[in-house]
């Protein structure tokens, strides 16, 4: 346990170096930055590797483990529970601080049209539901579609759970062996991090410029401070009234996966780090981790809506429309509706916020004024989304201990 918390702590290291440097070496030669592009999207490329069939095989080993529907029914009712209600949480607090320190000046000429909205299709519940559904599980899997695959998993394992024990023990010791042969490339991965993470933050930081940064700073401090509050107040908190948990040191703990989180902007490149440091570093059962997370990957939106309620707050502000309470909380009622379906679509947050401002009929080219600094912002709320699941993940495992020893 020593040597491993020798190792996490040596990676961490580097890892804050590596943003650190990247950030600097951004700025100061943006030319050379942008060259060496490949190098993180390499990284993140091996990590998303992974994802397809770490997600399938740790979900259905993860079902089996559980040994009953029964079992699985209340596992999984929690956990979209929790996750709904820290969403919740994490729009109430950005539509608090948006009314608290109301920011955005009127702006009466936008002057620019965002053109990625005109093609983003019309929302539409039926869509979103049929998404869900794998018509083929083999294009599924090679396109990647993690609600899909997840939908799919779900109901493979749920029926594997209605055969005999000798026809469940070859499943199991395959997809077993399948998870822990991806954990371990991980490992060999994760060795990457520090070059990875340099190369991803200079090239951001290069292509965006800090000039972007400044001159919307108000907008970027009120985001950035929303998902500050939500990480270090609002999810500990929770996390400590459900159990007796140390959440600060928990967090510290499993601190390598939401700093890989922030590098890669990605939930489910980050999901072979977040199921180690999960299990070795947090203590969480192999099986609730398996479960729990991969879900969360996918359809725990935290940073994402906090992120939305102030995007959407400021645009009010700058087209000039003052929303009343209730509109206000329509906007956080539909930001918590949508997260968990929208996720299975492509730019997932790109949809909701065209669905949103169609909704409370604001402009969607206001759009155009905060996009440039949106993919710095994706970093931060990627990370607040990371650390949500393994806050959640924590819960359940802690509930999950408790009912063991019930029974």
């Amino acid at each position: 346990m020593i040597q491993k918390i020798k190792k996490y702590a040596t990676t961490n290291t580097l890892v804050v170096v590596g943003i650190i440097l990247g950030g600097a070496f951004g700025i100061f030669f943006p030319e050379l930055a942008l060259q060496q592009k490949v190098i993180g999207t390499a990284f993140v490329y091996f990590l998303k590797m992974l994802v397809v069939p770490l997600v399938f095989s740790s979900i259905f080993v993860a079902i089996l483990g559980l040994g009953s529907v029964e079992h699985l029914k209340r596992m999984g009712l929690k956990t979209i529970g929790l996750y709904m209600l820290t969403t919740a949480l994490a729009v109430v607090g950005a539509i608090a601080a948006m009314n608290v320190f109301p920011i955005g000046e009127k702006v009466s000429d936008v002057g620019l049209a965002f053109e990625k909205a005109a093609s983003v299709a019309p929302f539409s519940l039926e869509e979103m539901i049929l998404s869900f559904i794998p018509t083929n599980v083999f294009a599924a899997l090679s396109n990647g579609s993690m609600m899909q695959i997840i939908v799919f998993a779900i109901l493979f394992g749920v029926a594997s759970l209605h055969l005999s024990k000798t026809q469940q023990a070859p499943l199991v010791n395959l997809f077993s062996s399948v998870s822990e042969a991806m954990l371990k490339m991980a490992e060999w991965v994760i060795l990457m991090t520090p070059l990875g993470v340099f190369s991803l933050i200079s090239y951001v930081i290069a292509e965006q410029g800090v000039d972007v940064v400044f001159g919307l700073y108000e907008y970027v401090l009120m985001v950035v401070g929303v998902i500050i509050f939500h990480a270090v107040v609002t999810l500990p908190a929770l996390l400590r009234v459900f159990t007796k948990v140390n959440p600060y040191a928990y967090l510290s703990d499993v601190r390598e996966a939401p700093i890989m989180a922030f590098s890669t902007a990605s939930s489910a490149a980050t999901l072979p780090v977040s199921l180690r440091v999960a299990q070795e570093m947090g203590g969480v059962d192999k099986k609730n981790a398996s479960f729990v997370l991969p879900l969360g990957a996918t359809v725990s939106m935290d940073g994402t809506a906090a992120y939305l309620s102030v995007a959407v707050l400021y645009v009010a502000n700058l087209a000039g429309v003052a929303l009343s309470f209730g509109d206000q909380l329509l906007l956080g009622v539909t930001i918590v509706a949508l997260s968990v379906g929208v996720a299975a679509l492509p730019s997932a947050s790109l949809v909701m916020m065209v669905v949103i401002l169609n909704q409370i009929g604001l402009p969607v080219e206001y759009m155009a004024l905060i996009v440039a600094v949106d993919r710095i912002l994706d970093m931060c709320r990627t990370s607040l989304n990371v650390t949500s699941d393994l806050i959640v993940t924590k819960i359940i495992d802690e509930f999950e201990r408790k009912n063991e020893k019930i029974r």
